[in-house]
């Protein structure tokens, strides 16, 4: 099955909304007031939602938006969460990734009676419909604010979607190729099963290790990327913070992507965060991909969780 009749299969995108309250990991007549966000993608749509006021504690590494979680208590790292921080809170709610994070920290925090929702979105729709299931936080109070943050993102995706099934199978052949490495030493990309994976195709792309091997992660050498033969190459500045000198590297090998001068720094958030900025993403990458001035790239800052 091809991904635009996968698409057709799906719910309607404006029903986001209709989330099952029974399937919710909490009690839906009276959602949590005290949360602690492991997630920082999560943070910020919290705070996007109009919900911040429900977050007692975050990572270091929940940055946005800056103001909202300048106060707010920090309990270590994604990977290294102080855990008998977390359990004195005596939060309602602990929301995890289930690869931000790690099972230990998620297994000792249910053994302590710490309720966690492990979250795990897979594609873009995934991280679309996560929003919807935040907003349910809310309950009755700030509906219209929380309807009005997922239809926006839901009118995004829907929009990127039509436009990808409008693609002809000989025009989906000819997208461009696309290489967005996450790591280097070794260099470590991204497979099919994944949602960078998933918002480069989305977003016009063709992600040239999309089946490389069984791993969702596909380690390559140098001698595997030039074989390649990215077209665009795409380097984010996390989870590594790939900056001039990755890119000057790449330059120097016989890539179509550098012969053209399409090897671009890019923020990582548009690959690897879901919630608000699906929107921007999409519009931004798309940009880039096309070759058309939809957003500016920018030179890869320090990275912001390389050690989690």
């Amino acid at each position: 099955m091809t991904r635009t009749e996968h698409a057709r299969d799906e719910e309607p995108l404006r029903d986001f909304l209709r989330v099952d309250p029974e399937g919710l990991p909490w009690d839906p007549s009276a959602p949590p007031r005290r949360i602690v966000s492991l997630v920082p993608s999560i943070t910020e749509s919290l705070f996007a939602l109009g919900l911040g006021d429900r977050l007692v504690a975050v990572t270091q590494w929940c940055v946005h938006p800056a103001d909202g979680v300048a106060e707010l208590p920090k309990v270590g790292g994604t990977k290294n969460p102080d855990l008998a921080a977390i359990t004195a809170l005596v939060p309602e709610l602990v929301i995890a990734n289930h690869e931000e994070n790690t099972h230990r920290a998620v297994t000792r925090l249910e053994a302590a009676g710490v309720p966690v929702w492990v979250t795990y979105p897979r594609r873009v729709r995934d991280g679309a419909r996560l929003l919807a299931e935040l907003a349910q936080l809310g309950g009755e109070s700030g509906r219209e604010r929380c309807a009005r943050v997922v239809e926006e993102v839901a009118a995004e995706l829907e929009a990127a979607e039509q436009r990808l099934a409008e693609r002809s199978a000989g025009a989906a052949a000819s997208a461009p190729r696309i290489f967005c490495p996450i790591w280097r030493d070794p260099w470590m990309t991204v497979g099919r099963d994944t949602y960078v994976h998933d918002m480069l195709e989305l977003c016009g792309g063709a992600n040239v290790f999309a089946d490389a091997g069984d791993r969702r992660y596909p380690v390559v050498d140098v001698e595997v990327i030039v074989a390649s033969a990215p077209d665009i190459v795409l380097l984010p500045d996390e989870p590594y913070a790939f900056g001039p000198e990755e890119r000057r590297e790449l330059e120097a090998l016989a890539l179509p992507a550098a012969r053209s001068g399409r090897i671009h720094l890019i923020d990582g958030t548009w690959v690897s965060w879901y919630g608000p900025r699906i929107g921007p993403a999409i519009r931004v990458l798309g940009g880039l991909i096309a070759d058309r001035p939809a957003g500016r790239t920018r030179p890869a800052a320090q990275s912001r969780r390389q050690s989690g």
